[in-house]
C-alpha cells in the first residue's frame, strides 16, 4: 500500500457555547482536514487546529507544511514503512507539529487498516473503552455552576474548570462548583499559565485548606518557566499536570528528572502526532509518571486518533478528549462511539472513520 496523494480540506463545526481559557475565546471548531490517498483505494484521515496560541500554527502554515513539505517528502512510500515515513515527516519542516499531527494520524489510520486491526490494538490494546472529562470554560461563578450542573446531569464524572484570569478570585470559583456538584464528582483545575509561580501556590494551598479535593492542577505558570512549575510542584500537595511545557520527549524527560511536575499532559498537536507521542509513553513508564491525554478544540478526526492512544496504552490513566462533546454537530461516519463521558472504541480497521464531508 503506497501513498500516492494528500487531499486538504477544511471543517467547520459550531460549538454548543463559547469555549473560553485564560488564553483565548472561541466559538467554532475551523479546523484542516486531510485524506491520504493510497494506490489500494484504502484511504486515511486526519486533522489540525490552528491553535496559534499554543502551538504556533494557522491554517496557513499548516496547509503550507503539509502540501510544500511534507507531501513532497513520502508520496510514493509504502505505509507499513511507518518508521521511515515518520522520521521523514518530522525532517521535512521545523515546528509544525499540528500540520505533522495531521499526517502522522492519517498515515497510521492506514498503517492499521493494512494490518485489518482497530488502531487501538496495533498500538498495545490496553481497553476498549475510555472516560474523558468535560471542559467547563472560565465564566461568571453562576454561568460555571450552571453548565458544571449540566455536564453532571449528562452524565459527567469528571469536570476540568478552566481558570487563570483572576487569581484568588478562580478558588471562589472552584469553591461554588464544589459545592453544587458535591464531592462525587473529580474536580481538575486548568489555568492554562495564567498564574506566577507564588501566586499559584498561594490559591492551591487555599483550595488544598478548603478540601475542595482537587484531582489536579494543569500548566499553572507559563510554558517556559520550568524552575517556577517545579517551586508549585514541591510546595502544594495537589498533583500538577505539565502542559504546555511539554511539546517532546525530551521535554517531558527535562520535566521529570526536574520533579517539574507530577503527571504529564500528551497532546497530539504538540508532539506532532501518535509516533512521537508514544515516545512519551515509553519515557513516562521508565519514570513511573502517569500521563494524560488531551486535545486542542478539535472535532471527531484527530480526537479519535488521541482516543485509540489513549485506549492503547495504560500509562495514560486520564483522558481530556471533550472536543466533540464540545460540538453542535457531528459531521463524520463512523469512528469510535461518543457517549457522554464515555468513548467506546470499535472493531473497525484503523481509526474507524468512513466518510469525512469536503474530502
Amino acid at each position: 500500500m503506497k501513498i500516492t496523494s494528500i487531499q486538504i480540506g477544511e471543517i467547520f463545526v459550531p460549538l454548543v457555547t463559547p469555549f473560553k481559557t485564560a488564553l483565548r475565546t472561541v466559538e467554532n471548531v475551523e479546523d484542516i482536514i486531510i485524506r491520504i490517498n493510497t494506490d489500494t483505494d484504502a484511504v486515511g484521515y486526519g486533522e489540525a487546529p490552528p491553535t496559534a496560541v499554543i502551538t504556533g500554527d494557522t491554517k496557513g502554515s499548516i496547509v503550507t507544511a503539509i502540501r510544500d513539505f511534507i507531501a513532497p517528502a513520502i508520496i510514493g512510500m509504502d505505509v507499513l514503512d511507518i518508521d521511515t515515513i515518520m522520521q521523514r515527516v518530522h525532517r521535512s519542516i521545523l515546528k509544525n507539529t499540528s500540520a505533522k499531527a495531521a499526517v502522522d494520524m492519517a498515515v497510521y489510520d492506514l498503517y492499521a487498516k493494512c494490518l485489518g486491526v482497530p488502531l487501538y490494538k496495533a498500538l498495545g490494546g490496553a481497553s476498549d473503552t475510555v472516560e474523558t472529562d468535560l471542559t467547563i470554560s472560565v465564566d461568571t461563578i453562576d454561568k460555571m455552576v450552571s453548565d458544571s450542573l449540566a455536564a453532571v446531569a449528562q452524565g459527567y464524572k469528571v469536570l476540568k474548570v478552566k481558570v487563570g484570569k483572576e487569581g484568588l478570585a478562580d478558588v471562589e470559583r472552584i469553591r461554588a462548583i464544589r459545592a453544587a456538584v458535591g464531592h462525587d464528582i473529580a474536580i481538575r483545575v486548568d489555568a492554562n499559565q495564567g498564574w506566577t509561580a507564588k501566586d499559584s501556590v498561594r490559591i492551591i494551598s487555599k483550595m488544598e485548606d478548603l478540601n475542595l479535593n482537587i484531582d489536579l492542577v494543569e500548566q499553572p505558570v507559563k510554558a517556559h518557566d520550568l524552575a517556577g512549575m517545579q517551586y508549585v510542584t514541591q510546595h502544594t500537595f495537589t498533583p500538577i499536570l505539565a502542559d504546555e511545557s511539554v511539546f517532546c520527549a525530551e521535554d517531558a524527560i527535562k520535566i521529570i528528572q526536574m520533579g517539574a511536575a507530577d503527571l504529564i499532559n500528551i497532546k497530539l498537536m504538540k508532539t506532532g502526532g501518535i509516533y512521537e507521542a508514544l515516545k512519551i509513553c515509553s519515557i513516562a513508564e521508565i519514570y513511573g509518571v502517569e500521563c494524560m491525554m488531551g486535545c486542542m478544540l478539535e472535532s471527531k478526526i484527530s480526537v479519535s486518533a488521541a482516543a485509540h492512544l489513549t485506549a492503547a496504552k495504560s500509562i495514560i490513566t486520564r483522558a481530556d478528549l471533550d472536543g466533540p462533546g464540545l460540538c453542535k454537530i457531528d459531521p463524520y461516519t463512523g469512528g469510535p462511539i461518543y457517549k457522554e463521558n464515555l468513548i467506546h472504541m470499535t472493531d473497525a480497521p484503523g481509526i474507524g472513520i468512513t466518510e469525512v464531508p469536503g474530502l
